[in-house]
């Protein structure tokens, strides 16, 4: 279970029997040594280009191939999920990046024309099938039951693309996000 800063507990004002509910702020969670490039060139597909260019020359020392993907900015309506991702992130990073990373939440807000643009990640069914997608299951259950809601059933086979957005709390934009848009969420 993520030990969530208190500050970034919106589960309580966004859970409804339906799931969360959405606006056109958007969460996205990250490392703090992508911030400063964040804020400068804004979020990019397939961001994160330190830890891309490690697994890079990790594939060619072992003989390997590999090929970059362009993944979309993936987003989420809560703060508390987001945060969740950040430390997935700064994880992530630490296997093959050193430094003192901490997890930041990103917060996204789009003109209506844009945030149009927001799509349910069905793509995340495939997630929910490995060992890291059972834990994000386990911290969405304990929010759900801590805000006094039953942990959301999904059937990943059957699941309305809706479902990935209001029950998972899992969107994403696919196009880069201009650093207008985004701003640290702060205490």
């Amino acid at each position: 279970m993520t030990d969530t800063p208190a500050f970034l507990k919106d589960a309580k004002d966004l859970l409804t029997q339906k799931g969360f509910a959405t606006s056109n702020t958007w969460y996205h969670g990250t490392s703090s040594a992508l911030v400063d490039s964040i804020k400068e060139q804004g979020l990019k597909r397939s961001g994160d280009q330190a830890l891309n260019a490690a697994a890079k020359k990790t594939m060619a020392t072992i003989g390997n191939s590999y090929t970059e993907t362009v993944e979309p900015v993936f987003l989420t309506q809560s703060k508390e999920l987001a945060y969740y991702w950040a430390e997935q992130t700064v994880r992530n990073r630490s296997v093959r990046i050193e430094g003192n990373e901490q997890p930041v939440v990103l917060a996204v807000t789009f003109p209506e024309e844009l945030n149009t643009r927001v799509k349910p990640d069905v793509g995340a069914a495939s997630l929910l099938l490995v060992k890291e997608g059972e834990h994000f299951i386990a911290n969405l259950a304990a929010i759900y039951e801590a805000n006094g809601f039953t942990a959301p059933e999904i059937d990943l086979g059957k699941a309305d693309r809706m479902e990935y957005l209001h029950k998972l709390g899992m969107a994403y934009f696919d196009d880069d996000i201009d650093a207008s848009c985004v701003d640290t969420v702060t205490a």
